[in-house]
C-alpha cells in the first residue's frame, strides 16, 4: 500500500503557488485522487490533506453518534466547517490560499508531512518545534520508536 512518508519544504511561487513533492503526488495517483480534501488539524497548526476517503472515515464517526449529541456536533464543525476540497494544477501545484495561511502562519515556505494515509501542510519552523517536542516527550518517556 502506497503511504505519504518523509517531508520535505518547498517555496510558495509569485503567484502563490506551491509543488506537491513529487513522492506525494505519486502516491495521490496511486490512489486516484483528483480532488483532495482539506481540513485544519485538531491539535497542530497544520492542514491535514487526503482523498475523499479521509472525509469519509471522519463522517462514519459522526454517522456512529447520536446526530443530535456534543461530540458529533463538533465533529461536524471540525470536519465540515473547518474543510474544503482543492485541486492540484496540472504541474503539481496547490494554491496556498488564505485558509491555509490564516490557521497554519505559512508565508513563503510550506512543509509538507507524510502522515500514513494523508500529508499536512505546516509553517516550516513550527514543524521543527512540534516534531522537536515530540521527540524530547518520547525520550522522556524512555520510549525508543
Amino acid at each position: 500500500m502506497s503511504r505519504f512518508l518523509s517531508n520535505a519544504t518547498n517555496r510558495i511561487d509569485a503567484k502563490g503557488r506551491v509543488s506537491v513533492p513529487a513522492a506525494f503526488r505519486s502516491v495521490l495517483a496511486q490512489r486516484n485522487i483528483q480532488e483532495v480534501y482539506c481540513f485544519q488539524d485538531f491539535v497542530f497548526p497544520a492542514i491535514s490533506v487526503g482523498g475523499s476517503d479521509l472525509l469519509e472515515r471522519f463522517e462514519r464517526q459522526i454517522a456512529a453518534e447520536d446526530p443530535f449529541s456534543p461530540d458529533a456536533n463538533e465533529m461536524s464543525l471540525l470536519i465540515h466547517g473547518g474543510g474544503v476540497f482543492m485541486k492540484l494544477d496540472a504541474e503539481g501545484r496547490l494554491m496556498v490560499t488564505d485558509f491555509i495561511r490564516d490557521f497554519t502562519g505559512i508565508s513563503d515556505e510550506v512543509t509538507f508531512v507524510g502522515r500514513a494515509d494523508h500529508f499536512q501542510l505546516w509553517q516550516p519552523q513550527a514543524f521543527a518545534a512540534a516534531q522537536a517536542q515530540a521527540r524530547g516527550e518520547r525520550k522522556l518517556a524512555g520510549k525508543r520508536s
